[in-house]
C-alpha cells in the first residue's frame, strides 16, 4: 500500500495566474495520494495600491478563502511546493516575507530533508523566470531541503507560463507542466518516506 504524504503548495498571486497554477499542482497532488494544504502568502501591498488595478482586487476578493500560509503548513508536509510570479528576475516580496517568517524552524533543523520544488510566471519568455525558481532553490540548499525540479524539455528548473503583454491566461501547456511536477514531487516524497 502506497503510503500518503503531505504536501503544501504556497503561493503568491497578484492577479490569477499563479493561483491557476498552485490549484492545477494541488489538484493533481491529491489524485496521486497525497494530502495537499492549499495557502497563500499574505498581500504586503497597501490597500490604496491594490486597488487601484481592478484585476489585482479583484483576484483577491476570489481567493478570499484560501487560507494566509502559516510555519505550521510547512512543518506538516513532506513536499512543499512554492509559486510565486517573477519579480526583476526573482520572488516575490509577499512570498520572500513568508520564507524569511521560517527562520526559527530552520534553526531548529525542522526543514531539513523535505522535498522542495517551485514554479513562476513572467511577463515575457526570457523575462526571469529561470532565476526566480534558482532563488527559491538556493533558499531551500540553506534549509537542507531535497530539490525536485520537474525535468524535463520546457522549463527543467519548474513550470512556468509567460503573460506577455496581452495577459494570455496559463495555456494547457503550462497546466500539463505543472501536472508533471506535482506527480514527481508526491512520488519522491513518497519514496522517501519508504527509506
Amino acid at each position: 500500500m502506497e503510503r500518503s504524504v503531505n504536501v503544501t503548495v504556497v503561493y503568491y498571486s497578484s492577479t490569477g495566474t499563479i493561483h491557476r497554477l498552485a490549484s492545477e499542482i494541488a489538484e493533481t497532488a491529491e489524485k496521486h495520494g497525497a494530502e495537499v494544504r492549499l495557502v497563500r502568502a499574505a498581500e504586503l501591498a497597501p490597500e490604496s495600491v491594490w486597488r487601484s488595478r481592478p484585476t489585482w482586487a479583484a483576484h483577491l476578493e476570489e481567493t478570499a478563502d484560501v487560507p494566509i500560509a502559516s510555519v505550521d503548513d510547512v512543518l506538516w508536509a513532506d513536499a512543499v511546493v512554492f509559486g510565486t510570479p517573477t519579480r526583476f528576475g526573482n520572488v516575490s516580496s509577499q512570498l520572500k516575507q513568508f520564507i524569511d517568517t521560517l527562520g526559527p524552524a530552520w534553526f531548529s533543523g525542522l526543514l531539513a530533508d523535505k522535498v522542495y520544488s517551485a514554479f513562476t510566471s513572467g511577463g515575457s519568455l526570457h523575462g526571469g523566470m529561470e532565476t526566480t525558481l534558482v532563488s527559491i532553490y538556493n533558499m531551500v540548499c540553506h534549509f537542507g531541503g531535497i530539490i525536485v525540479p520537474p525535468g524535463g524539455n520546457l522549463n527543467p528548473y519548474g513550470t512556468s507560463h509567460v503573460l506577455g503583454a496581452d495577459n494570455v491566461p496559463v495555456d494547457e501547456i503550462a497546466l500539463q507542466a505543472a501536472q508533471i511536477q506535482a506527480e514527481r514531487v508526491v512520488r519522491v516524497a513518497r519514496a522517501l518516506k519508504e527509506v
